[in-house]
């Protein structure tokens, strides 16, 4: 079965962040840490995989996406302190 992720980039703690959906999310996480594609994460640095949620559905992942975007910021630090306190990279746990 396939599975989706959603997920937050930092550039450290209290910092920049990015959310974004995938379907590939160590794949992904290595494009945004290589600075792959130029844009918002090269241009911010944002490359610390501190969040991700897990999905089997690709419209579930999308709109969970889409209301952690409009959610306050104060409501996404929240999330990332609550799952991961010390805001550390999930990325080399991944590999």
């Amino acid at each position: 079965m396939k599975k989706y992720y959603v997920y937050i980039l930092a550039s450290r703690r209290n910092g920049t962040l990015y959310i974004g959906v995938t379907n590939n999310l160590g794949r992904r996480v290595s494009e945004h840490k290589s600075d792959f594609v130029e844009g918002f994460i090269r241009k911010y640095q944002v490359h610390t995989l501190v969040y991700y949620e897990e999905f089997e559905n690709i419209i579930t992942a999308i709109e969970t996406e889409k209301r952690l975007k409009k959610w306050k910021r104060k409501w996404k630090l929240d999330l990332i302190e609550k799952a991961n306190p010390e805001w550390r990279d999930w990325y080399p746990d991944m590999e």
